[in-house]
C-alpha cells in the first residue's frame, strides 16, 4: 500500500509539470472507493493551480474546487502526453493542456473526489481527523508526546491509525520502531520520554530517507514518471523474518497485529 513517502514522491514527480494546465476532458472508468462527486464535464475548463499532500491524500487545487486523490492499496498515478488508451485498471483520466493524469488501480480501493474546497464537508470528512504531518514544523516532540500518552493502543497500531501522526504505514512503522528500540506490541502509554524522543526523531529520519530513495516498490508502485522506489532494499526489519539483524545478528521475528505483519529484532527491541 502506498504510504506517505510514496505519495510525496508521486506529488513531486508531476506537481510542477501540471501546474497552470487547463482541463480539457475527464474520463471515469469503473467505480472507485468513493464517487467523484461531480460530472466529468464540470471539470472541463478548470485550471490546475498546484498540487499538495495531506497525509496519504494528494490535493489537486483547481481555480474552482479541489480534487482529493487517494492511491488506496495498489494505486499509482502517471502524468504524460500521449498515454496509451486506458486499460482495464485505469479508472480516471484528467486530460489537460500539459498532459494526462491517470489513476491506475487494480484493486480499486483508491479514489478521486471533487470538493468545493478544503473546508467543504466532503473534504473534511476525509481530512478532518488526520494527525500531525511528520515532515512539517507542526510535528513537535511536545505534540507527539501528548498523543502517545493519550493512547491505550499498542504503539504500532497507534502509528498506523493516523490519529496522532499521519502517513507512517506498515513498512515504515516497523522501521521507526526498530530504530527506537521499541517492540510493536508495547502499549503506547507505557513508553517513557527518552524513547518517545527517539521515536519522534526516527519517524522523521525514516520518512525523509524513504522519500530520497523514491519510496518502496514491493509489487508495482511507481511515481508519475514511471520510476520505481528502492527503500525496500535498505530496510532493517520489514520483510526480513528469519534474516539476521543488521546490527546484532539476531534473527528478525514477525508477529501479526490486526491483519498486518510487524517485524522486529527481539534483541535490539527489548520492550
Amino acid at each position: 500500500m502506498p504510504e506517505l513517502p510514496e505519495v510525496e514522491v508521486t506529488k513531486r514527480s508531476f506537481a510542477q509539470a501540471i501546474a497552470g494546465a487547463r482541463v480539457t476532458a475527464a474520463r471515469l472508468g469503473k467505480p472507485l472507493r468513493w464517487p467523484l462527486g461531480a460530472e466529468g464535464d464540470a471539470l472541463v475548463g478548470r485550471q490546475v493551480l498546484g498540487v499538495r499532500r495531506r497525509g496519504k491524500y494528494l490535493l489537486v487545487d483547481l481555480d474552482q474546487g479541489i480534487l482529493l486523490v487517494h492511491l488506496g492499496m495498489s494505486g499509482s498515478l502517471r502524468f504524460a502526453h500521449g498515454l496509451p488508451p486506458p486499460g482495464p485498471h485505469d479508472h480516471f483520466d484528467l486530460v489537460t493542456t500539459q498532459g494526462t493524469l491517470r489513476l491506475h488501480d487494480p484493486r480499486r480501493f483508491g479514489a478521486v473526489v471533487h470538493a468545493a474546497g478544503e473546508a467543504d464537508a466532503v473534504a473534511q470528512k476525509l481530512l478532518g481527523g488526520l494527525g500531525l504531518e511528520p515532515l512539517s514544523d507542526d510535528f513537535t516532540l511536545e505534540a507527539f508526546s501528548r498523543g502517545i500518552k493519550a493512547s491505550r493502543a499498542p504503539i504500532k497500531q497507534m502509528l498506523l491509525s493516523g490519529k496522532v501522526v499521519v502517513g507512517v504505514g506498515n513498512i515504515y512503522a516497523s522501521e521507526v520502531l526498530f530504530l527506537s528500540g521499541i517492540r510493536p506490541a508495547t502499549p503506547s502509554a507505557r513508553i517513557g520520554p527518552a524513547r518517545i524522543g527517539r521515536l519522534h526523531a526516527a519517524i522523521r529520519e525514516v520518512l525523509e530517507r524513504a522519500v530520497e530513495l523514491g519510496g518502496s516498490t514491493l509489487k508495482d508502485f511507481s511515481n508519475a514518471d514511471g520510476a520505481y522506489g528502492s527503500y525496500q532494499a535498505h530496510a532493517n526489519v520489514y520483510g526480513r523474518e528469519g534474516a539476521p539483524c543488521k546490527v546484532c545478528g539476531t534473527p528478525i521475528r514477525a508477529l501479526r497485529q490486526g491483519q498486518r505483519s510487524s517485524y522486529f529484532c527481539p534483541r535490539c527491541q527489548r520492550a
